[in-house]
């Protein structure tokens, strides 16, 4: 059975992260979404704090960024609320504050998931601490992976990588990207691998940095390889090319970092709601809860279907991480919740935007930073269409040749 209420033992790390929040990332969120791309040195300081944390097995909020995400042991039929709940109960507190700056967090990014999901332990030991990025989407790949063109070809103890990446989340800060790159192009899927590529690299270059409609206090790097030697053992996983197996390796990251960002979106959703039902409170609308919405005041059942919205994306994040801890098939439900929460907090952040009128549309208060922000969240780990596409294919049986 699964309970959805937040467990006893993580009331620690989620009343620290929602400290975080309070203390300097709403205090801090306008003036680092004006000074677009200039790094929030504040940072420094919490990232060490949180190091030593994790460092010394006390999790807290530690654990309230993507690096700590791994697949679940089997629990011998108990039932256990580990890392990946953890991770993305701090998440939600996290970017109630705001997003951008939890992405900008040194070491809390999505490439540092990738490494703690497929790498072995011997690359644990000498990657785990550093800041990775990801690097999958390119010029001429979006939405699919599979499309990806970035080679790496084995030379003696290296591998030659050639290509570029687009909108690399901290790809101008981190100092490691995790680019995804394919070992045989006439191989198609089973080839993609993900290598580690430390910063300094020769033929390794940030081309630029993007300007961006919201987290803009997060680089977002156009990154260039030619001809970047990386030695063979930074490779990630397994160097076999399983065709029939395809690139389920690669993708398992995915099945673990889709809660996540499911979660950034139902964490922006809550601080909306709360703003806004603030808001109409000081004007006079009152929200019942138990009365009909259709018998209350226009705003207030507007606000009423936005939380039902709500609720049913949190519940299915909440589901997806705790199916990761428990060692379940969670592709469909990560797919799920991250298609959920993205359109939802997309369409709950514009809503509350168009409640509060004014407020909700000039910088007095954070409601219409939120509704900018919130919309990569519905576009980076996976579109929404493409979340559909898997959760159609889940529930079909189908294969990726067979529905497209």
């Amino acid at each position: 059975m699964i309970n959805l209420e937040v467990p006893r033992k993580f009331a620690g790390l989620v009343n620290q992260a929602h400290q975080v929040a309070v203390e300097f990332f709403r205090p801090n969120s306008r003036k680092y979404d004006q000074a677009e791309h200039a790094y929030p040195k504040e940072l420094d300081l919490l990232a060490a704090v949180l190091d030593g944390m994790n460092s010394s097995g006390e999790g807290a909020t530690g654990n309230a960024g993507a690096g700590g995400v791994r697949r679940g042991k089997d629990s011998g039929g108990g039932i256990r609320n580990g890392g990946n709940l953890a991770t993305l109960l701090g998440i939600i507190e996290l970017c109630w504050g705001d997003v951008a700056l939890l992405l900008s967090m040194p070491r809390q990014g999505l490439g540092n998931a990738a490494i703690a999901s497929v790498a072995d332990e011997e690359q644990l030991s000498r990657f785990g601490t550093k800041w990775a990025a990801m690097a999958i989407t390119e010029p001429g790949c979006g939405s699919d992976s599979a499309a990806i063109r970035a080679t790496a070809k084995l030379d003696g103890d290296h591998y030659v990588l050639n290509g570029e990446k687009i909108f690399v989340t901290a790809g101008g800060r981190a100092e490691a990207v995790v680019v995804w790159a394919s070992l045989d192009l006439s191989k198609g899927r089973a080839a993609i691998k993900s290598f580690l590529v430390e910063k300094g690299t020769p033929g390794f270059e940030v081309v630029r940095l993007e300007h961006k409609l919201g987290i803009r206090a997060s680089d977002t790097a156009h990154l260039r390889l030619e001809n970047c030697r990386v030695p063979k053992e930074n490779l990630l996983g397994s160097p076999e090319i399983e065709v029939e197996r395809g690139f389920a390796g690669a993708m398992q990251t995915f099945d673990n970092t889709r809660p996540l960002v499911a979660g950034m979106a139902v964490g922006v959703a809550r601080a909306a709601l709360e703003t806004t039902r603030e808001l109409l409170a000081e004007a006079g609308v009152a929200v019942d809860y138990d009365r009909p919405a259709n018998s209350q005041h226009a705003a207030a059942a507007a606000f009423l279907a936005a939380e039902a919205d709500y609720e049913s994306a949190y519940l299915l994040t909440m589901q997806a991480a705790w199916m990761a801890d428990n060692n379940r098939p969670n592709s469909l439900e990560a797919s799920m919740a991250k298609a959920k929460a993205g359109r939802a907090a997309t369409e709950i952040t514009l809503r509350c935007v168009e409640l509060c009128g004014s407020l909700g549309y000039t910088e007095n208060a954070l409601l219409e930073k939120w509704s900018r922000d919130s919309k990569i969240l519905d576009i980076f780990e996976g579109t929404q269409q493409i979340q559909q596409l898997v959760v159609a294919r889940r529930l079909l049986g189908k294969s990726s040749q067979e529905l497209r």
